[in-house]
């Protein structure tokens, strides 16, 4: 799952829901590939009725999917209890540390940082919270972009505010791949939750 340049990302609608459930499809032939859940305790499920849900810890359980009976823990994007600039850190199926993601103080429009494992900075990840357009940049190199203004697939799927295609520019690279696409999700899932 990691080779593609596009996932385009789904998220599972319902009434009253309080964990989120995305699909991740290949946006040429519409196949399942992945899924992201999120994955939390019945406390925090129970408590996200009375708080807001972007107050609360989460976790998103990133699986790849081979074939329709099986599936694969590739990663996992952890946000702690956060009031102020989350951190937000993605693991190995073992909980090894990938790297993680850190908001920027004072951003316009809404920014955050792509660092590996190390702290080595991959990628700044600038744009528009509102619009739903979003670049990876390092430097002012373009790796790829989030948006929902596209054709094709969306043009079927887009039914609500929280689908959208992550696509990633140039050869694929799986670990830059991982991380970008832990950063695409966490726009959604981790760092734009809603209540």
């Amino acid at each position: 799952m990691l080779n593609r340049t596009q996932y385009f990302i789904r998220e599972h609608t319902g009434i009253l829901k309080l964990s989120d459930v995305y699909d991740i499809l290949d946006p040429d032939s519409k196949a399942k590939i992945g899924e992201a859940r999120e994955e939390i305790s019945g406390l925090v499920k129970f408590l996200r009725l009375i708080i807001d849900k972007s107050l609360m810890p989460t976790t998103v359980a990133v699986y790849e999917i081979p074939d329709p009976a099986s599936r694969k823990l590739l990663f996992k994007i952890r946000r702690g209890a956060a009031l102020f600039r989350p951190k937000v850190a993605i693991t190995d199926a073992e909980g090894i540390s990938l790297g993680y993601l850190q908001s920027k103080a004072f951003s316009i429009g809404g920014a955050f940082t792509v660092f590996a494992a190390d702290g080595k900075e991959i990628a700044q990840v600038k744009g528009d919270w509102k619009g739903w357009n979003f670049r990876f940049l390092s430097g002012e190199t373009e790796l790829g972009v989030i948006t929902k203004k596209w054709a094709g697939l969306g043009k079927e799927f887009f039914t609500s505010a929280d689908n959208y295609l992550i696509r990633i520019n140039g050869a694929p690279d799986p670990t830059i791949n991982l991380l970008l696409l832990a950063a695409g999700l966490a726009v959604d899932t981790v760092l734009k939750e809603k209540k």
